[in-house]
């Protein structure tokens, strides 16, 4: 096997759930093949630099095997190789999150009845 759709290469390596979501997050440019957007049926091969957005994180990565078939987690590891760089901005910017994390003031309970009514009043009369 000398190219694979980057779609299922995505999908093979446990990078998304679904073919479908590693489409819909091609399509929405959360996927680039060395610096470009890239279309759903772009065949890659080993070597290939990919950059994936997924939620915070953005990934580096370099293409190391192909595989058109989703296994388990530990093979799939083994399908790319993400940078130095990649990791430590990564590490860096979760680190940074959680920092941030606890600046957020975060109510002791869950709202009641009579409060959630209280909210949707208000919601509803400010026009939202």
């Amino acid at each position: 096997m000398s190219k694979v759709r980057v779609d299922k290469w995505l999908w093979a390596a446990r990078f998304f759930k679904t073919r479908s979501l590693a489409k819909a997050a091609i399509e929405g440019g959360k996927v680039q093949l060395d610096g470009q957007r890239v279309k759903v049926s772009k065949e890659i091969t080993v070597g290939d630099r990919l950059e994936v957005r997924q939620g915070y994180d953005q990934r580096e990565i370099v293409v190391a095997a192909l595989s058109d078939q989703r296994r388990g987690a530990p093979e799939a590891q083994l399908l790319y190789q993400e940078t130095e760089a990649s990791l430590k901005r990564r590490e860096s910017e979760a680190a940074a999150r959680k920092a941030a994390g606890g600046m957020v003031d975060r109510p002791a309970h869950k709202p009641d009845k009579k409060q959630r009514r209280q909210i949707h009043r208000f919601k509803t009369s400010t026009g939202d």
